[in-house]
């Protein structure tokens, strides 16, 4: 029996300093108008969808840099978009930077959260694997932040319910690791949704300049098929404030192959019907965690951080 979810892949083109909360939400409200033009139940949007991707610039002032963080979602800002949720009958996936507090101290996260057709969050997850540094690097023609600007994530990978399957989450650079879909894969997931902001230049290894599309889909699809799941990849993409920004958005099957994906730079949809139980052929079998799993022998990979040659 199929478990069918019609999916949108909405890919945003840049977003510049000066553009305001309203103008960006009112551009996300139109790819969802689209989506549920095009039949969709859910539309995924990219990392930190709301603003320019600030962490490219070095602030010291803390207060100059919380004007990218969203306080509450959603806010004065957002409702529209959880209103045209409701509205449409689309639910969505969405990054943002998330202020909030905790026992008294004020913490940052880059944050996505899973919201339902009726308007309502479902599920959140906060990003772990964060790329960059945290201090001025004068060498780079545009800086790489995170490190500085956000705290890694404190909630690990959790699933959810939603859509009629078990639902993940991720954020850019979590892509990147193989831990990340096998920590969601061993709870069942069945699709896992990643918004991301890459610059296509990679100032410590610019000899990977080159390769920055083909690395983007090979550890998407590579995961889809280790863990029998779909996989939702969605880009900010084009120049956005003299930074090039990869595309690339894709809709990845469980069995690693891409059956959806935006060609353009700009704001852009591309939709898949999708069907959970395809993922299970692949549960089922070559990857029967439970069959063929030997997590005895594992022991190093949460024992140890770096790698250490022994011989």
């Amino acid at each position: 029996m199929s478990r069918i979810v019609t999916v949108g892949a909405a890919q945003l083109g840049p977003i510049a300093r000066s553009d305001t909360r309203t103008q960006v939400v009112e551009r996300l409200i139109a790819l969802l108008k689209q989506g549920s033009e095009h039949g969709c139940d859910v539309v995924v949007f990219p990392e930190l969808a709301l603003t320019t991707f600030f962490p490219r610039w070095y602030m010291e002032d803390q207060a100059e840099v919380d004007q990218f963080f969203e306080k509450s979602m959603p806010g004065t800002d957002t409702q529209p978009l959880f209103d045209a949720a409701r509205e449409y009958g689309v639910g969505f996936y969405i990054g943002y930077a998330e202020l909030t507090e905790q026992d008294g101290q004020v913490r940052h996260f880059n944050t996505s959260i899973l919201v339902d057709k009726s308007g309502e969050i479902v599920g959140k997850y906060r990003k772990i694997h964060l790329p960059g540094h945290a201090e001025h690097e004068e060498y780079r023609a545009f800086q790489h932040l995170e490190k500085r600007y956000f705290e890694t994530g404190d909630m690990g990978w959790p699933v959810y319910r939603a859509f009629g399957g078990i639902i993940g989450m991720c954020i850019c650079n979590d892509r990147r690791w193989p831990e990340t879909y096998r920590m969601m894969g061993l709870q069942g997931v069945e699709m896992v949704m990643v918004g991301y902001n890459t610059p296509r230049h990679n100032p410590p290894s610019p000899e990977h300049d080159r390769l920055s599309d083909f690395h983007n889909h090979l550890v998407m699809q590579s995961a889809a098929y280790q863990n029998g799941t779909w996989v939702i990849g969605v880009a900010k993409a084009g120049v956005e404030e003299g930074c090039e920004l990869i595309g690339g958005s894709v809709i990845i099957a469980p069995s690693g192959e891409i059956v959806a994906r935006c060609t353009g730079m700009g704001d852009e949809l591309a939709v898949a019907i999708c069907d959970f139980e395809m993922g299970h052929s692949y549960k089922n079998t070559i990857f029967n965690f439970e069959a063929h799993r030997e997590p005895q022998h594992y022991g190093l990979i949460v024992e140890r951080k770096g790698a250490k040659v022994t011989v």
